[in-house]
């Protein structure tokens, strides 16, 4: 298996386990996520919520809030696909921006 497919399969299986952050915590009764906190956690954990944070929230708004697909109930499956779907968008994101920037690099350099 060539190191390209192996990453691959490697991309894939995290995609799949990318609903575990979901799952586990109600497994085993645990708060959120880490790091996945909104206002009002932060600022039971904090003390207060720091005003630049405040600022950005009004400014940013999640193009899948809470992970959801549009029109889902809150079923936990739901919520999995949700994450997986997730996943998958943010790698297609990411790698397209990287295969153009590749592109313009290579070009820049007299490659391709």
């Amino acid at each position: 298996m060539t190191l390209t497919k192996k990453l691959w399969v490697g991309i894939g299986m995290l995609i799949l386990f990318t609903p575990l952050g979901l799952f586990v915590p109600k497994w085993f009764g645990a708060e959120g996520a880490w790091g996945e906190w909104g206002l009002e956690e932060i600022e039971k954990v904090a003390g207060y919520v720091p005003a630049g944070m405040k600022r950005l929230t009004e400014i940013w708004k999640a193009p899948m809030p809470e992970y959801a697909l549009p029109g889902q109930n809150n079923g936990l499956a739901l919520q999995g696909l949700g994450y997986m779907v997730s996943a998958i968008l943010g790698i297609a994101l990411a790698a397209g921006v990287m295969y153009i920037i590749a592109k313009l690099l290579g070009r820049k350099n007299g490659a391709g």
